[in-house]
């Protein structure tokens, strides 16, 4: 299926690694021209590198700190320099809370949390907003967490930040509609992922289960018995992202095997 976006300009920020870089890769090969956004510098890289081998386009990688206000602004800056011109899509991917009860939680990661999965989506999309406006035409995906609207006790901090993640993305998209800049919001589950991998090792160190036990869990939460991948979250954002979602906007998808229960 021709999604129809070649040509387009898009940004994806925690990109160097897990569902950002298949996100990354899959835009790159329905013909758009990506900027890589992440922290590390080699690991981003050498990602970059590698998609634009593939896929034959334009994958420059910008080294950022979402969490930092003027990274953000300079991070845009040299995207739009690298590619050419404004943002026409926008994957905010960057983002990451502990697994912890109201016990054990640790402020100063949740403030950091904050700082770099809310503010950070937030400052990112004001600034390739206004061209996305002008032009009447973007696309604007936020990965925010299942947690959001099905709350963990022992994630506590990450549903609170996912939840008000799946307010703004809403409001957002109210807003946007009028200039035909679509706004979405994708909940994934468990995905064999880098990400899942820190969660498990933290979990084997503080809850005192085995990674069988970690996996097995989650697992069972999940009526298709297995954790997901990354490549299956990428192939929803990147048709989220395309001409075929043209009249699909505010909504949020769960990309989990079935595992949210909520209606």
């Amino acid at each position: 299926m021709d999604l129809r976006i070649k040509g387009r300009r898009a940004l994806v920020t925690g990109a160097s690694l897990g569902i950002g870089r298949a996100v990354a890769k899959e835009l790159a090969r329905e013909g758009c021209d990506v900027a890589m956004v992440a922290r590390t510098e080699s690991t981003l890289r050498r990602a970059a590198d590698e998609i634009a081998r593939a896929t034959n386009r334009r994958v420059v990688a910008v080294p950022a700190d979402a969490s930092v206000a003027e990274d953000v602004v300079r991070a845009v800056e040299q995207a739009m320099q690298a590619l050419g011109g404004p943002i026409d899509i926008l994957v905010n991917n960057a983002g990451s809370t502990p697994e912890d009860g109201i016990d054990r939680v640790d402020f100063d990661k949740w403030q950091y949390s904050v700082a770099l999965k809310q503010f950070g989506y937030a400052r990112f999309i004001q600034l390739v907003l206004p061209s996305m406006r002008a032009q009447k035409w973007g696309r604007i995906v936020n990965v925010i967490g299942r947690s959001g609207h099905q709350p963990r006790p022992v994630y506590l901090a990450g549903g609170a930040v996912n939840a008000g993640l799946l307010s703004f993305t809403k409001g957002l998209a109210e807003d946007c509609a009028k200039d035909n800049v679509l706004v979405t919001g994708v909940n994934p589950g468990p995905i064999d992922t880098p990400r899942w991998q820190s969660l498990r090792e933290a979990a084997v160190r503080t809850r005192g289960v085995t990674p069988e036990q970690y996996d097995g869990r989650a697992i069972a939460s999940v009526p298709l018995g297995r954790l997901g991948t990354s490549e299956e979250v990428a192939g929803v954002i990147v048709f989220l992202c395309s001409e075929h979602a043209s009249y699909v906007t505010g909504e949020i998808v769960n990309v989990d095997g079935g595992g949210t229960r909520c209606i």
